[in-house]
């Protein structure tokens, strides 16, 4: 995988289809893991758990299961449900992390990962801004051509 790469889990899509997840009132967190970890996508109940144990330092300013993502909304255009937020960044820290390989975008409530960030680590907090840029703002977009029918 390339820096920057995404990573959907599969398992989320099954709980924004039971409602377990609400884009539009919800909270979403950005946790940063080491490389001990590798995400999958077809993780089939991927949580916020199964890679908490692998977080990076928390003695900078990265807080404790990652920053809230901010003006976050929910809305479909052209037939493209889209999710946006604005871009996070984890100011540099004299006392931060050093070994960010992956972020892990995942629903606070439920504790369900959605999708997984490659950061092209190590990334350090010690060395710079950590930052996570959203394409066009876009975290993530459901096509309404992803659901199909199937007859049988």
């Amino acid at each position: 995988m390339a820096k920057g790469d995404a990573i959907f889990f599969q398992g989320a899509m099954l709980e924004f289809g039971k409602g377990t997840i609400d884009i539009s009132s919800d909270t979403f967190k950005l946790g940063i893991v080491d490389d001990t970890i590798t995400p999958a996508a077809d993780q089939t109940t991927p949580t916020w758990s199964d890679f908490s144990a692998n977080q990076v330092s928390t003695a900078g300013n990265y807080p404790s299961g990652g920053p809230a993502l901010t003006t976050v909304a929910w809305a479909m255009a052209a037939g493209i449900a889209t999710m946006t937020a604005d871009d996070v960044v984890i100011g540099v820290h004299a006392s931060g992390f050093l070994d960010g390989y992956w972020a892990i975008l995942y629903h606070v409530t439920s504790d369900v990962a959605i999708l997984a960030i490659d950061l092209g680590g190590p990334e350090s907090e010690q060395a710079g801004d950590v930052s996570v840029e959203w394409p066009s703002g876009v975290v993530l977009q459901l096509p309404a051509n992803v659901l199909t029918w199937a007859t049988p």
